[in-house]
């Protein structure tokens, strides 16, 4: 078996609004998560007093962290990936003065991870920002939204200084052109002028909250974070390769921007001939210039790439509307499997930017059943899973520097897309159900085990 660096950062990922509960709690404001209770594809719904979201106590983790982490810390984890709740430092996001309740949380959070030795990757900003930000400000869309973001990153870069290390801007940031409220706070319906101005503001940020973290924290690494969206042509058409290259150019660009400092030229033409003027002054330009340590990105599937437009139309409607590949199995969700397509990527992504690249994304969703001797027998996650990191493996061995892998996610969490507990991703199951029923008990799964021997095997455990 290939080895991995001895200095590997094996772990998992959550993210606040889909482990924490505790929605209002200790001063919280609302997030665009809780204006969405049925998930980012959802609608937005006002809150009031007494009604139900199932990620308002989601599994609850604001309460119960104390034993999850001793839990990741049995398995061995050398990190855990979660993110800050913004709305528990700034409720409405454009306050001068945090909210020390907030704070004082992932003080708590933070010192008990130390205890074990779990660094945290901590991402500042994961598919939520402050609702009061959309509503009185439109979001991403009001240039004055990167000041407020900016704020809310060097307050928490200033507290947590000597506790953590490594940082990531924003969750899947190119998901802001499939989820726009979810990823910019833009109401569906946006136009692309609209989307696109507001993802500048969100790059300008990103690159100030980089500098920041360089001033405040010398010894710190952040990087950003982007969904692997990556497309194979359905056939070797020179039509088709070039559609797929288009089509990677659309969530590469972003990492374009974040590793190169600037635009790319393919960018510019598709803005000119889309007829999108864009609001760059000076100050934004330099402010690009800032560049990320290291990229950080999610995997799960691959699509293919026609110009086919029927084939097109009867993808439409799948995530991200990618046109099935004739030669891989689906999970049952319909997402494609393809352990390959990760060591693909790892490659990609090296060859473009020379970079270090961190996995904090990659795990199979899937419904978990209790068995009658109360085991969790779930071979498939551990296949899934297994046959990722041999590809990883492979690609270590290609040259790519790869940190660390941290698999989404390693407990039972409520699902972003369409806010399910059934859905299950985790080493650990969480007795909760999609109407919020449950004890919220926590038990091992076969796969807690398999995961404990790879981390401690530092891979060679792995079977190929």
């Amino acid at each position: 078996m290939k080895l991995f660096p001895q200095d590997f950062l094996w772990g998992g990922a959550v993210a606040a609004n889909q482990v924490e509960g505790a929605y209002r709690e200790a001063g919280k404001g609302l997030s665009t998560s809780d204006v969405q209770p049925q998930g980012i594809f959802g609608d937005v719904v006002e809150r009031r007093e007494g009604d139900f979201g199932i990620k308002d106590v989601a599994i609850d983790f604001y309460h119960q962290y104390p034993q999850d982490i001793a839990l990741f810390a049995e398995m061995g984890f050398k990190c855990l990936r979660t993110s800050i709740a913004w709305t528990r430092i700034f409720p409405h996001g454009d306050e001068d003065q945090p909210n020390e309740a907030g704070l004082a949380f992932y003080d708590s959070l933070f010192d008990e991870m130390a205890k074990y030795g779990i660094q945290p990757v901590v991402t500042l900003s994961h598919y939520e920002m402050p609702w009061e930000l959309v509503k009185k400000h439109g979001g991403w869309g009001n240039r004055k939204t990167i000041g407020f973001f900016e704020h809310y990153a060097r307050t928490v870069f200033q507290r947590y200084q000597h506790k953590v290390k490594y940082w990531l801007t924003f969750n899947e940031i190119n998901m802001s052109l499939h989820a726009p409220l979810t990823g910019v706070g833009l109401p569906a319906g946006s136009s692309k002028a609209e989307i696109y101005q507001a993802i500048h503001h969100q790059l300008v940020a990103s690159a100030k909250a980089v500098k920041a973290c360089h001033e405040i924290i010398p010894d710190a690494k952040i990087g950003n974070m982007l969904l692997g969206g990556l497309m194979y042509p359905l056939s070797c058409q020179p039509q088709d390769v070039w559609e797929t290259l288009q089509q990677n150019r659309t969530w590469l660009f972003f990492g374009d921007v974040q590793c190169r400092g600037e635009y790319p030229g393919y960018m510019l033409r598709y803005f000119r001939e889309n007829n999108i003027a864009l609001d760059i002054t000076p100050e934004d330009r330099q402010a690009l210039k800032t560049t990320i340590d290291f990229i950080s990105f999610s995997y799960y599937m691959t699509g293919c790439v026609t110009a086919d437009e029927e084939l097109n139309r009867k993808s439409r409607g799948n995530i991200l509307d990618m046109v099935p590949n004739p030669h891989l199995p689906s999970s049952e969700w319909g997402w494609q499997i393809d352990p390959t397509g990760l060591r693909i990527l790892l490659n990609m992504l090296w060859d473009r930017y020379q970079k270090p690249l961190f996995i904090v994304e990659n795990g199979l969703g899937a419904k978990d059943k209790i068995s009658a001797d109360g085991a969790i027998h779930d071979d498939y996650r551990i296949s899934y899973l297994n046959d990722h990191l041999v590809q990883v493996a492979e690609a270590i061995d290609d040259g790519v520097e790869v940190m660390g892998y941290t698999s989404w996610g390693p407990i039972d969490i409520v699902s972003a897309s369409k806010a399910e507990m059934s859905k299950r991703y985790g080493f650990i199951y969480v007795d909760r159900d999609d109407h919020g029923e449950g004890t919220l008990t926590r038990r091992r799964k076969d796969s807690f085990y398999w995961y404990s021997e790879v981390i401690a095997s530092n891979g060679e455990s792995l079977k190929r």
